[in-house]
């Protein structure tokens, strides 16, 4: 009976029970005895199974995922790069995204497919919880967003046996070929929409190259997986999940286990709420399915909150009055919160209503910069808080364009001429009494 593979015999073992059973008789050293063991251990152990070289036909393609740091308008984020790639010409494509949900993979795999204008009539996959289930008996359940997603484009989805990872061993090593080509050195840029573009290009170069093992180059060989390929649907499918969530006293709601907090307007404190959720944002709806507000999606396990200012101080400069007496007071940064203190009621209305307009031009955190340095003036009269704004924004202001109205005669240009004066001057002025 073959024992656990840590209460097997070591050569230190082997060796100490011979000299103890055999004593004085036994006069091997243990390195003669460890030798043996080695040799031992690899005819026993050795596994004698073989790899057959898999041939793909064109049309089918590989999936999985990768990890990748990059910064986005200078942060850093742990990232996630999905990996399509397409055994039989080996070429592969990559998306970046800020998480390996399933919102990530479905919207990964849509923005492939309509860049290379058809679906793979089979895609492999490993067992990831987010698109099947692992049951007792072996057998496997696709959860409904999968079932949905498959169906919607007609692909047939094939899963690796678990710890199977060479079983799709073309894309396995695509992850590697991306990150080294694609993503060294760490990425940077302003947008992740527009980097995620730019990966799709650089994957259409990469194919301009002989083919590792086969006569013809990759992009020869992809025109043969483009026939193979599926007509994409005629309607595009929509990436997003729906769920209700409970709001709290401020208007807030949290997903992540708790981890993530966003807000939403005022009036939906102590509901209930629908979000939309897609790879990049969450967006909670209104009773007729309106957007209230739209947020960037928050990922990673440490605590984070995304803040719409614009709804509450749209809210509070309706009922300046209720302004101390609301929770949405206290959270207030302390420069809004000493600028509006020094106003009249009636001038706290019309402040919060600038501020509001204020944040949507430029952004909550521009505007109550523009209110610190109004204080650092000593100035509170909205026109100079616009100005101080529109310095630090560098906005210039748009002004209409000015008609002239019919009728209004051509005048001939002026033209300035210093000699003219010189002669009066120099006459002492008696010519012009």
């Amino acid at each position: 009976m073959a024992c656990r593979k840590k209460q097997r015999h070591t050569a230190k073992r082997i060796y100490d029970r011979l000299c103890e059973k055999y004593q004085d008789k036994f006069n091997c050293s243990y390195r003669t005895v460890a030798g043996y063991v080695a040799i031992r251990k690899k005819e026993l152990y050795q596994d004698n199974s073989c790899c057959l070289p898999l041939e793909h036909i064109p049309g089918e393609a590989q999936v999985d995922f990768g990890e990748a740091d990059f910064y986005e308008n200078g942060t850093l984020h742990h990232g996630f790069y999905l990996n399509l790639s397409f055994p039989y010409s080996n070429v592969g494509y990559t998306q970046l995204f800020k998480g390996e949900n399933q919102e990530c993979l479905f919207q990964g795999l849509k923005d492939i497919f309509e860049h290379i204008g058809g679906v793979p009539h089979k895609l492999w996959f490993d067992n990831a919880s987010t698109i099947v289930k692992l049951l007792k008996n072996g057998e496997r359940k696709l959860t409904d967003a999968f079932l949905r997603f498959k169906q919607h484009y007609g692909f047939e989805a094939v899963f690796c046996n678990p710890a199977s990872g060479h079983e799709k061993g073309n894309v396995e090593n695509k992850v590697g070929y991306h990150r080294r080509n694609l993503l060294v050195p760490v990425p940077r840029f302003e947008r992740l929409e527009d980097f995620k573009r730019e990966l799709l290009r650089l994957c259409d170069q990469d194919m301009h190259r002989e083919h590792y093992r086969k006569e013809a180059s990759i992009a020869e060989l992809f025109n043969e997986d483009r026939k193979a390929l599926l007509e994409l649907p005629t309607v595009p499918y929509e990436v997003a999940g729906y769920i209700t969530v409970k709001t709290n006293a401020y208007a807030k709601f949290s997903l992540n286990g708790g981890k993530h907090l966003y807000s939403t307007a005022p009036k939906y404190a102590n509901s209930r709420v629908l979000v939309k959720i897609t790879a990049h944002e969450v967006i909670p709806l209104d009773e007729s399915h309106r957007e209230i507000v739209r947020h960037q999606r928050l990922y990673g396990d440490n605590k984070q909150e995304s803040m719409d200012w614009l709804p509450y101080l749209t809210q509070l400069s309706r009922c300046p009055g209720a302004l101390k007496y609301s929770g949405i007071y206290s959270m207030l940064p302390d420069p809004l919160r000493e600028y509006l203190d020094g106003l009249s009621k009636s001038e706290r209305g019309k402040a919060l209503k600038a501020i509001a307009l204020l944040c949507a031009k430029s952004s909550f955190e521009q505007a109550v910069n523009a209110v610190a340095e109004a204080l650092l003036y000593g100035v509170q009269d909205l026109d100079s808080l616009v100005a101080i704004h529109n310095r630090i924004t560098s906005i210039t202001p748009q002004l209409e364009p000015v008609k002239i109205p019919e009728g209004v005669p051509e005048l001939t240009a002026f033209r300035f001429n210093a000699e003219d004066y010189d002669k009066a001057f120099l006459k002492g002025g008696a010519n012009l009494c």
